[in-house]
């Protein structure tokens, strides 16, 4: 019973965590539909027939409209769009429109919106979107259109606190650097919505599995719970039942002890024993198969119950395998198979709690790979890819088993050294840029240079995460900017 309740604990807790995350993503999401409204808002006065369809998405958006009024009104948008483009480079005629979309009344005040809205937002449109950037439609004013840049920008990063399966954010975020054009925004920022929509199922299947496994376990246990209740009530009823054959018995020779004392008649005394005997006889008799039959059908229960329990056991070690599988899958960078970055937030959690009861000397390095986007546009994503995995492998061998190494988040990543003193680190830290530089990468026949950048930082008193990595990102960027190639500590 205490190992099945333990795992009943597991999977609340597990739950709990899924109900987190899901509150998570409603935060992402309100962000992302403010972001929605913006660029809507950035992109009105370009063209008057796309400011109709741009007011009406924007007010869809505010007021969580489902999936086939945003559809729609996607589909209404791609075509002005394409009407516009075509009227920019064409001589000038009368082209024909697609009937726009009416616009919905206004709302006072949008409702909360939940998870389940996000997929309407999805980005199978984005291509017909940012087809706008050859439009000619000049940039937003400076400071509306920095925002709106670093807005999304600031989203991509919340993105990368997630374990988001199968997303490049790098190449997100390298193409964000190159928008040009409100379209261009339009479309980086309808594949980061598509991004949270696919996340948005996926936390909300492990949510409904986990509801699901819950259910059975308490079935299982309800069962247990019946089993035990039956068992009990049948040791109540055997209880019962030996007291009535006491009782009978004792009356019984109570009976005969009496008539053998008011009768002298040899004969009738006989009879009279042989009688009462022949009643003790068949009491205890009944007595038995009562017994036996009892025996039985608690035997049988019995045996149902260990079938029972033997099954719950293997789904339990199933579903704790799963659960642990999944647990390690959440904690991966699927690119580099290497820690990821909520993985290292807990871990550096751990460690800087340990440090402030210990004191024990911990060491963080932060790495960055030089010009990590000119490899990128030179030898495309794959061979970027190609890159991040081969740091990854070189910059994590020969670490030790108490120390840490984890993918921060695009091309950046980080080492936490236990029990190393600042100055070995910076020395531990030079003979991991010198592997790195020591890699050699080719495309299409010819050499690519890649090199690393490290910041690295000891904990000190008062520290906390933030001013620990916000110390170690400084030296970085200061590596970064005395010429690359550098381990600069701090």
């Amino acid at each position: 019973m205490a190992e099945a309740v333990d795992w009943r604990k597991r999977h609340l807790d597990a739950l709990r965590e899924m109900e987190t995350e899901e509150r998570r993503w409603r935060g992402i999401e309100q962000i992302l539909r403010r972001l929605v409204t913006r660029v809507c808002a950035v992109a009105t006065g370009r063209d008057p027939r796309l400011d109709a369809q741009l007011e009406g998405l924007s007010a869809a958006v505010r007021r969580s409209s489902d999936e086939a009024e945003l559809k729609a009104l996607f589909d209404a948008l791609t075509g002005v769009v394409m009407a516009v483009e075509k009227s920019a480079t064409a001589a000038p005629s009368p082209v024909p429109l697609p009937s726009p979309v009416p616009l919905p009344p206004p709302v006072s005040s949008p409702p909360a919106s939940p998870v389940a809205a996000v997929p309407a937002i999805v980005s199978p449109h984005a291509g017909a979107i940012a087809t706008t950037a050859a439009a000619g439609m000049a940039p937003a004013p400076d400071s509306r259109w920095r925002s709106s840049c670093e807005a999304v920008a600031m989203l991509i990063d919340r993105l990368g606190q997630c374990d988001l399966r199968g997303a490049d954010l790098a190449t997100l975020r390298t193409d964000l650097a190159a928008v040009a054009d409100d379209a261009a925004l339009a479309g980086v920022l309808s594949r980061v919505s598509d991004l949270v929509s696919r996340h948005a199922a996926v936390v909300a299947r492990e949510r409904a599995e986990a509801v699901a496994t819950l259910a059975l376990v308490t079935e299982r246990l309800n069962e247990m719970v019946q089993f035990l209740s039956g068992a009990s009530a049948e040791r109540e009823r055997d209880h019962e039942d030996r007291q009535t054959l006491n009782i009978d018995l004792l009356a019984q020779m109570t009976r005969l002890s009496d008539e053998v004392k008011t009768n002298d008649d040899l004969a009738a005394l006989r009879a009279l024993v042989t009688d009462r005997l022949d009643a003790v006889a068949n009491n205890v008799r009944d007595f038995r198969e009562r017994e036996q039959h009892r025996f039985a059908e608690n035997a049988a229960r019995s045996e149902r119950m260990l079938s029972r329990l033997a099954a719950l056991e293997n789904e339990s070690r199933e579903l704790h395998h799963n659960l642990d599988l999944e647990k390690q899958r959440s904690r991966i960078d699927t690119l580099t198979r290497v820690a990821n970055r909520v993985s290292f937030d807990e871990r550096f959690a751990e460690e800087l709690a340990r440090w402030n009861r210990f004191r024990h000397p911990v060491a963080i390095l932060v790495w960055d790979i030089d010009r990590f986007k000119s490899i990128n546009d030179a030898c495309g994503h794959r061979g970027g890819d190609a890159v991040l995995r081969e740091v990854a492998v070189c910059l994590s061998r020969g670490r030790r088993e108490v120390d840490f190494f984890a993918r921060f988040g695009g091309e950046e990543f980080v080492s936490l050294l236990v029990g190393t003193e600042l100055g070995d680190a910076l020395l531990t830290a030079e003979e991991m840029r010198s592997a790195v530089e020591a890699l050699r990468f080719h495309f299409h026949g010819s050499p690519v240079r890649v090199t690393v950048s490290c910041g690295l930082t000891a904990l000190r008193d008062g520290d906390s995460a933030d001013t620990v990595f916000d110390r170690a990102d400084a030296a970085l960027y200061k590596a970064k900017n005395s010429g690359r190639n550098l381990c600069i500590a701090v």
